[in-house]
């Protein structure tokens, strides 16, 4: 009987796949103490982005799909 490999839940919590297959990811630092980053800084991250590709294999790992 093979065991089941278990997902890292708090990878499933910060990380989303889209339909193509890539990883979806917030960007940092939107929390709080803003003030010091620029009006195109703080807008810029209110977009989600893509886990780059040489990361993409440690996070499939993690997330087990």
């Amino acid at each position: 009987m093979k065991i089941k490999n278990k997902t890292k839940s708090s990878a499933a919590k910060r990380f989303s796949r889209t339909k193509t297959g890539k990883l979806k990811r917030k960007h940092a630092y939107r929390s709080h103490m803003a003030i010091g980053s620029t009006t195109k800084q703080k807008r810029h991250s209110k977009k989600d982005t893509m886990i780059k590709k040489s990361d993409k294999q440690r996070y499939d790992q993690l997330l087990n799909d």
